[in-house]
Order: structure tokens, then sequence, then C-alpha cells
């Protein structure tokens, strides 16, 4: 059988957007519990800039080469033996574990029990979703999920701070705090200030012209995207008793403790019921995704480009297929 070929982006070595490389490879098949996706679209996290550029190698050592992204939208080709939850033909979004910067991927949908730890993140697209909007979900609207619902427990009438509101997490953030019944208070730049409030932020503070400290007090949650020097001065606007939940770095226990606060790096990991659960907000326009700017497979490296600079709003997608 003659071997099928797909174009992909690798990564070869640490170093800046020039080691995203375009090339021809064999087009992988699905083993025993997994499916083949054809990517339309791949989410650009920063994660993943901050992978290429070794920010993580000492904790998660990259195994080169390698595909870069993980979450995608795309279609199903084929299943491999014992997948019984997905069919031929249906589309879908949710997190790739073998890459997604690429025309075809495969996932785990049906671990068998030599993989006892593999598990699925995947979930059919509703039709109300374009493939753009699907591949800001995984590793965006998931991560806005388990931080304010999972790690935070976040419930109404409850006051939540959440930083950079405007970026791939925070966006979801604001809507899904809003749509639980919080009151919600954001920062985010001047160019996004009314984009925020659109969102539902009752409260949106410019940090290139406030101090959040100045104007927030008491607050039950704060939700950190940023880190560093804010993630140290959130945790003087809780209330005692409150939460701090980092996406970044574990905050100072020593701190914490003396203020009476809880604070702590997100742990809770998204499941495909979590993907499940904001599609069907999605589908009845309680909360809307944003997709920034599109690039095509072969612009990867400027899509890179423009993640690294930091002030985008919503998040940053690689349309693959049209």
């Amino acid at each position: 059988m003659t071997e099928q070929i797909m174009q992909a982006i690798r990564v070869y070595q640490y170093g800046g957007p020039e080691q995203l490389k375009l090339e021809d490879i064999p087009r992988p098949e699905p083993g025993l519990g997994e499916v083949l996706i054809r990517i339309h679209t791949a989410g650009v996290l920063p994660a993943e800039w901050k992978m290429r550029q070794g920010f993580f190698q000492t904790i998660f050592p990259a195994s080169f080469p390698y595909i870069p992204g993980s979450a995608m939208a795309g279609v199903i080709e084929e299943v491999g033996p014992g997948v019984v939850s997905f069919q031929k033909g249906q589309a879908v979004f949710g997190r790739s574990t073998h890459g997604a910067y690429a025309e075809y991927t495969t996932t785990e949908v049906e671990p068998p029990a030599l993989k006892p730890n593999t598990f699925s993140l995947l979930a059919l697209k509703p039709k109300e979703l374009s493939f753009a909007e699907a591949a800001t979900l995984s590793g965006g609207a998931t991560i806005a999920w388990t931080g304010l619902f999972g790690d935070g427990q976040l419930q109404k009438g409850q006051s939540v701070l959440i930083h950079g509101a405007a970026g791939g997490v925070g966006l979801f953030a604001v809507q899904f705090a809003r749509w639980k019944g919080a009151n919600v208070i954001a920062t985010t730049s001047t160019a996004n200030v009314n984009f925020v409030r659109a969102l539902g932020a009752e409260t949106v503070i410019d940090y290139t012209k406030t101090p959040f400290e100045q104007v927030v007090h008491n607050v039950d949650l704060v939700l950190d995207t940023i880190g560093g020097e804010t993630l140290e001065r959130s945790m003087h606007v809780l209330k005692a008793g409150g939460t701090l939940i980092s996406l970044l770095e574990q905050p100072d226990q020593e701190k914490a403790l003396a203020l009476g606060i809880s604070a702590r790096k997100n742990s809770f990991a998204p499941t495909s019921e979590h993907l499940r659960s904001i599609a069907n907000l999605i589908a009845e326009e309680k909360v809307k995704p944003v997709v920034g700017k599109l690039f095509p497979l072969h612009e990867a490296q400027q899509a890179h480009i423009l993640s690294q600079s930091g002030h985008g709003r919503g998040r940053i997608v690689l349309q693959i297929t049209a």
C-alpha cells in the first residue's frame, strides 16, 4: 500500500520561531482505541512558543522532532480498532495528543486496558460552531472553566477578579463567571476595555493607567493568567478565606498563610464532559468564542511571533483545511 503523506510543522531544537519547519511527512494511522482526524483548524496557545523556546525543558523535555499544538477541530477520517464512541465523517473538536500543527492527527478516544492513564478530550462539534471557533475552546475555554469552577469553586453572588481578560483564557473566564451569576472585575489594556466590558465584566480596569489594587478589595476569587508581580499584588485584594488560582506558577504559600487566603496553581484536568458543557453554552448563545487572527499552516512562524507579543484579542488560529 502506498504511504500517504501530509504537511506538518515540526521542531528539531529549542529556539526562535524559525525552528517551526513545514515538512512533508507520513500521515499517521489510528491505532487501537484511536481516531484519525483531518484537522481543519488548530489553536495557537502561548504554551507552545514557550515549549519551543525551551522554557519547560527541565519539567517537560521535548522529544525532537515534535509537532506542536494540541487544540484543534476537524473531521474524523478513520476509526481504529475498538472505537465505538465516534464514527468516520463526524465533525469534532478538542485536544490532540500527537500534535495539531498538521493536516492529520491521531488521538485516543477509547483507552485500552494497556493504557489506563490515557483519556479522551474530544467532543462532537455543534453545527452552530465554526471550525475556527471550535479550535479556541481546548486550552482556552476549558482552562477558564476548570480554573473558575474546579479549582476556584466559584459560586453565584461571589466576586471574581480576572486578569488578562481579553486573552484566549480570560475572555471565556469573564463570560463563564457572568453566566454563573458572579460579580466580575477584569483587567486589560486600553485597546480592549470596551471589548471586555461587552463580554460582561461589570468593572473593567485599564492596567496601563490604574493599579488594580487601588480599585479591587475583598474579592472571593482571583484568576491569574499573568503571573509574577501581578500574582503577588493580587494576593492582597482577596478577603480573608478567599482563593487565588494561578494558571502559570505556584504562589508563595507562606505569604498566603500569613494573609489568611488560599493560593495555588490550577490542577483540575479538563474532560470531554467540560467540552460538551461549554459547547452547549455556545450553542445556546450564552457564551461567544472569539477568534483573534487566522494564519495558514505555512505561516506558523508569524502566528508564534504574534502570540509572543502578548497583546492579542482572542485566540490565534491556524487555518489548515479550507
